[in-house]
Formats: structure tokens, C-alpha cells, sequence
């Protein structure tokens, strides 16, 4: 196996710490020992101790894309896991909501350097026809981390102490740790180096990754003068990455991108994952075990219907599975809110209940294939190669705020209205299948270098013209149809006509 694998997989850990702590702090706040450490809290407190993780997320990943050109990716990727790493032992340590919230915040700010810049690295240092599956390991470790998460509050949870809480973030700060000191052992990105003016580490970097320099050389040939603007005056200064972004044949990408993150969150997801306990108990399964085993099977059927997502990527396009998964999640979500609204789902009795229940996880299935394997790299994959990092990094933000939000509301609406967020997310996601479908090019199998060709004309004109020159074709073939059929009818009257005269003639 070749070292970019390699390389690609160890980095794509990052993504498990963000699912490790996606499956823990839902289930840490729900347990008994939480509450005896922090004493009991509001719905309104609650989203603030779930989401206060995600705006100095959203925060830090705007200006990661900064970071990671200035000091290169995996530097970036190293110094956001070592402040992640203080931000968890805050956590674990913690004596009271003051410091714990902090700790989350601190976290958070290193999930944003990190997160955002680890797809950069991995799309670029894997050959074309690789990067889809290879690029959606990071997405296939969020899913690993998330039952993971699960399963070790759900084994902690007996502990008879405070450590039934505190286990689950000192676990995390010693994998983050050990993260931040390995990733600088790691080859540098050859586009970076390229990038920075570094030429004589091209080829060293190039033969530990295994790759193929002639490959490699033909990509960036394909891009001209596209490729990185090397012409301009300050095309090395990484701050002014962020304004190249809002130029006009960048914004287009960087939009779309934007938009697509942030309706991620929307779909409904980590509201379901950060407050599975919750729901579960609200669709009936009442007992504290019951509802973390649930919410543990929920990240199992994640992760399992991951894998073949994340390897059978390039073989369904990102465009297909985009509008395929609109489809079934808002299905599902109108499905759980209608039964709710209609007043069929009851605690104990009835077969509502276990209809919701099946559907959630139905919906976990469908957000996993599609969405989640396919946003985060389609996202990166069509941002021209001088605005990746920064292009993508402003996507990353904008997925942290829609987080933060939905983390926030997601357990106020729960306590005052059982089917309203279930609404909320399935008409949400009905708005971005529509997006998909008229904004969104298919990217699948082409390089790096050329998709944001495909970004020169807006995929709805391209649409609309179809739609007219099948319309048009359609108006041919039925005006050719109008013509021929007055000729046979009169050709039928003339013919009985003429049997009448034989008719009479014969008489």
C-alpha cells in the first residue's frame, strides 16, 4: 500500500475526534453522576453546554484556511489537536460549569484548525482516481468515534464516582496528544510546497508519499494559469487567500460550498446524535440504559453503512447522492413529525412508537451514504487550487454555526413541541435537494485542477437548456404526430365513401 494511504489514514483520525466527542456529551449529560458534579439544569442550559463547542469552532476554522497556507496543513492540523488536547483535560478536570464550558470552548477552537484542513491535505496528495474513498476516511472515523463515544459512557456510566463522566475527555486528550505529536513526522503536501515556492522539497516529499511525479506534473499542466495565480504580485501573501475567495470566478464554488456544510447540520443529524438519549426516551424507551444502548446502535448503523459509502464514493456521483438522500431524509423527518403532530406515538403502548424509532435510524442510514460521505469532499474537491484551503475552511465555519444553532434550539424545541423540529429539519432539507439540483455539477472522477471549469456557467442554466431542448423535441414529435393524424382520418372517411357507392351501385 502506498505511504499517501498511509499518511491520509493517520491524519483522518482527526475525524474520530470529533465523533468520539459528537458520541459522548449527550449521553455526559444525561448521566446521574453529571448532574450530581453540576447540579440539575434548563433545556436552554443544556444546548449551551452541548453547542459551546462549535462557535470558537466556527470561529477558528475561518481563519484555518490562513493557517494551514501560511504554515502548511499539517502543522495546522498539529497545533489544532494540541489545543484540543488542553481543552479536553479542562474538561475532565472540571469542578464546576465555569470551567467546564471553557474547556469546551478551548476544544473547539482546536477542532477548527484541524478539522477543515484535513480534507485539504488528503485531496491533495491522493492521485484522482483515489481521492473519493481515500478523502472519505476522515468522514468514515467521525462515524468510528460517534459509537465509540457511545459505548464508553455507556460502560462508564456505573462507575460510582465522578469518573463515570470524566473518563470519556481524558480519553480524548490523550489521543488528541498523541495526534499533535505524530502528524509532524508526516510529508508535506507537494501542492503547498509548490505553492510556498519550496520546489527542491517537491521530490523528496513526492518519493515518501509514493506518488507519481509525471501524474502529478500532468495535473498541474492541465490547470494553466488557474492553478495557483503565481503571476500575481502577492499570490504568496496567505492572507489575501481569503479575498480571492469573493472573486468572480472563485465565489461561485465558495458559496455553494458554504451553503452545502451549513445544511448539513440542518438535515437534523446532530440533533439526533448529540441528543439521542433524549429523543429515544421521548419515543418511549424511558430507562437511562435503554436509551444510551439505543443511542450506542444508532452510531453502529453509522458507521457500518459508512464503509461502503465511503468506498463505492466514486462509483455513485456526488450529485446523485446529494439528491437521493434529500429525498429519504425528508421522508423521514416529515414521517416523524406527522406522527407526532397527529398525537399517535404514546410512551408505553402502541406501534407509533416503534415506527419513529425505526425511522430514525432509517434516517441515520440515509444521512450517512449520501450527505455526509459526499459533502465534505465534493466541498473541497471543486474550489480552485489557490482558494482550497481558504474556500474550504470558510465551508467548515459556516457547518459550525448551522451546528451551534441546531445544538442550541434542538432541546428547547423538544420540551415545548415533540413534532416542530422534526418539521423544521425535513423542510430544510427539501430547500437544498433543490439547491443540489440546480446549482450542483457532478465533480466525480476528474482532477483538481479542472472542476472548477464546470463552474463558468451555473449548472441551473444548464438545466434549463436541457429542459428546453427536450421540451422543444418533445413539441417536434407531437406537431409530427398532429399532421399525420388528419391524413389517415381523412383517408379512412374516403375509403367508407367509397364502400357506400359500391354499396349502392350493387343495389
Amino acid at each position: 500500500m502506498h505511504n499517501y494511504i498511509w499518511a491520509s489514514i493517520w491524519v483522518s483520525f482527526a475525524g474520530m475526534l470529533w465523533g468520539v466527542d459528537t458520541g459522548i456529551i449527550g449521553p455526559v449529560t444525561a448521566m446521574p453522576g453529571f448532574a450530581d458534579s453540576f447540579g440539575t439544569f434548563s433545556p436552554t442550559i443544556h444546548g449551551l453546554i452541548v453547542s459551546s463547542i462549535l462557535l470558537p469552532a466556527a470561529f477558528t476554522s475561518f481563519f484555518a484556511g490562513h493557517l494551514a497556507d501560511k504554515v502548511g496543513r499539517l502543522n495546522a492540523i498539529s497545533t489544532g489537536a494540541a489545543i484540543f488536547a488542553v481543552g479536553a483535560t479542562l474538561e475532565a478536570g472540571a469542578v464546576s460549569l465555569a470551567m467546564f464550558i471553557p474547556g469546551r470552548a478551548l476544544a473547539g477552537i482546536g477542532e477548527g484548525f484541524f478539522l477543515s484542513t484535513v480534507v485539504v491535505y488528503i485531496c491533495e496528495i491522493c492521485p484522482p482516481e483515489r481521492r473519493g474513498p481515500i478523502a472519505s476516511l476522515v468522514q468514515l472515523l467521525t462515524t468510528l468515534g460517534i459509537p465509540t463515544g457511545y459505548f464508553v459512557c455507556y460502560g462508564s456510566v456505573n462507575i460510582k464516582s465522578s469518573y463515570s463522566w470524566r473518563l470519556p475527555f481524558i480519553l480524548q486528550a490523550v489521543f488528541a496528544a498523541a495526534l499533535a505529536c505524530t502528524c509532524r513526522f508526516l510529508p508535506a503536501s507537494p501542492r503547498w510546497l509548490i505553492d510556498r515556492g519550496h520546489t527542491s522539497k517537491v521530490g523528496p516529499a513526492m518519493d515518501r508519499l509514493q506518488l507519481d511525479m509525471q501524474q502529478f506534473q500532468e495535473e498541474l499542466e492541465s490547470a494553466g494559469p488557474a492553478a495557483g495565480d503565481t503571476n500575481e504580485p502577492q499570490a504568496r501573501q496567505s492572507y489575501q487567500r481569503l479575498l480571492w475567495v469573493f472573486r468572480e470566478d472563485n465565489r461561485k464554488q465558495a458559496f455553494l460550498g458554504m451553503f452545502l456544510m451549513g445544511a448539513m447540520q440542518f438535515s437534523g443529524i446532530d440533533a439526533v446524535l448529540y441528543y439521542a438519549p433524549t429523543v429515544f426516551r421521548q419515543a418511549g424507551l424511558s430507562s437511562t440504559q435503554s436509551s444510551f444502548l439505543a443511542s450506542g446502535i444508532t452510531g453502529i448503523v453509522i458507521f457500518v453503512s459508512t464503509i461502503p459509502a465511503s468506498f463505492l464514493s466514486d462509483n455513485w456521483g456526488r450529485r446523485t447522492s446529494s439528491l437521493w438522500g434529500a429525498v429519504t431524509m425528508a421522508f423521514c423527518m416529515l414521517l416523524i413529525g406527522s406522527l407526532y403532530a397527529s398525537g399517535s406515538v404514546h410512551e408505553h403502548q402502541g406501534a407509533a412508537r416503534w415506527i419513529v424509532i425505526v425511522t430514525i435510524y432509517l434516517f441515520t442510514i440515509s444521512y450517512s451514504t449520501t450527505w455526509s460521505v459526499g459533502f465534505k469532499l465534493y466541498v473541497s474537491e471543486i474550489q480552485p487550487p489557490q482558494t482550497r484551503a481558504a474556500a474550504s475552511s470558510l465551508a467548515q465555519s459556516a457547518n459550525w454555526v448551522s451546528n451551534f444553532i441546531v445544538a442550541l434550539i434542538t432541546p428547547i424545541f423538544l420540551d415545548y413541541s415533540s413534532f416542530g423540529a422534526y418539521y423544521l429539519f425535513g423542510i430544510s432539507i427539501v430547500l437544498t435537494g433543490l439547491v443540489c439540483l440546480m446549482y450542483m455539477p457532478e465533480s466525480r472522477g476528474k482532477s483538481l485542477q479542472t472542476i472548477h471549469r464546470e463552474f463558468d456557467e451555473s449548472l441551473h442554466v444548464k438545466v434549463l437548456r436541457a429542459l428546453g431542448r427536450g421540451l422543444s423535441q418533445w413539441g417536434k414529435k407531437r406537431g409530427a404526430v398532429e399532421v399525420e393524424e388528419p391524413k389517415s382520418t381523412g383517408s379512412s372517411i374516403s375509403e367508407l365513401s367509397k364502400l357506400e357507392k359500391a354499396k349502392e351501385t350493387s343495389t
